[in-house]
């Protein structure tokens, strides 16, 4: 009887995240040579919601968090089940620190300088396709406004 209730909670509880997430909006975006399909959270209520409750991202898709302002940000991978990689971007698009995050953690991974952008990559990706600190991001410039 415990297992059949603890069953029924656990489905009730993904049908009520699957209906909490709403479609974000998708931008293209580049990295040297490899095209990136990246769903943009410009919102608040987007960029706390992030990735969170995921269970697979296909190879080139991301998340690009566009923040009100420029600061040190910082993220974490609370309720998020996947491995990621972030990179942390000036307001032209410059890659200033790349951070792996594991799953299910609280540890704060931050911007080494002022940050406008926020990349989110399936772990190992930017290291797999040779992606540094130094080197820009495409399309950014054509990023909705934060709200």
């Amino acid at each position: 009887m415990r297992h059949l209730l603890f069953s029924i909670y656990l489905i009730i509880s993904l049908i009520a995240t699957a209906r909490a997430q709403t479609p974000m909006p998708r931008m293209e975006l580049t990295a040297g040579f490899y095209r990136i399909e990246a769903e943009v959270a410009a919102t608040q209520k987007n960029r706390t919601q992030g990735l969170m409750h995921r269970r697979s991202m296909q190879p080139n898709e991301g998340m690009i968090f566009v923040f009100t302002q420029e600061d040190r940000h910082c993220m974490w991978m609370r309720n998020t089940f996947l491995p990621l990689s972030v990179a942390f971007l000036d307001a032209d698009g410059r890659i200033l620190n790349i951070e792996d995050m594991e799953p299910q953690t609280e540890d704060n991974h931050c911007a080494t300088a002022p940050a406008r952008f926020a990349l989110e990559m399936n772990k190992g990706w930017f290291v797999g396709k040779g992606i540094k600190p130094g080197q820009r991001i495409g399309g950014i410039e054509k990023s909705p406004r934060p709200q």
